[in-house]
């Protein structure tokens, strides 16, 4: 008989789970998910699991035998900084979507406003997939700050952040009524 693995109650011990469960069993879904980290002495609301997944790049493929699983994808084409890039970019659009309510810019300071309660959130999001020209976050219950490395990378980032709260993501209008300049 095996000692069980003991792990610390942390979001990254538990994310290394998450991952470790990925690798080790076919996981067809986030109840089985939260079954198995259960066993595992970890309890996790299915929130929290839907972020962790979301957050480590698990997608749910369709395995050789037909089943469609959860996975955890080796990204070949991430060698290139450019494709490393846009990969995190869309998995922040895709967390951060329904988030952000407005942004304002001053200089290479970067101003994210949430609904209450999701300004840590965002602000884990942005910390945890390091991106050049971001060098970090300061949250508190509904405003974000983000300081980027120069003034033309602040102004990319508001521009990148309102075109994805408004779904748009693309190189379209330059002047949407949420972003302000300060």
């Amino acid at each position: 008989m095996t000692t069980p693995m003991h792990r610390p109650a942390t979001r990254a011990a538990r994310l290394s789970a998450i991952e470790q469960a990925l690798l080790s069993w076919t996981i067809t879904s986030q109840s089985q998910l939260a079954d198995v980290l259960s066993r595992q002495g970890i309890d996790v609301t299915q929130a929290t699991l839907s972020r962790d997944l979301d957050e480590i790049n698990a997608t749910k493929t369709r395995l050789s035998d037909g089943t469609i699983a959860y996975a955890v994808a080796p990204h070949p084409m991430a060698d290139g900084v450019e494709d490393r890039m846009r990969r995190i970019e869309q998995q922040m659009s895709r967390v951060i979507s329904g988030l952000v309510t407005s942004v304002a810019s001053a200089r290479n300071l970067v101003v994210i406003h949430t609904p209450s309660g999701a300004a840590q959130y965002v602000a884990s999001v942005i910390d945890g997939n390091p991106m050049e020209g971001i060098l970090g976050t300061i949250a508190g219950d509904d405003t974000v700050m983000m300081v980027c490395a120069d003034d033309d990378e602040a102004a990319r980032r508001v521009k990148w952040l309102v075109d994805v709260a408004s779904g748009t993501a693309s190189d379209g209008d330059e002047d949407t009524p949420t972003t302000e300049n300060a």
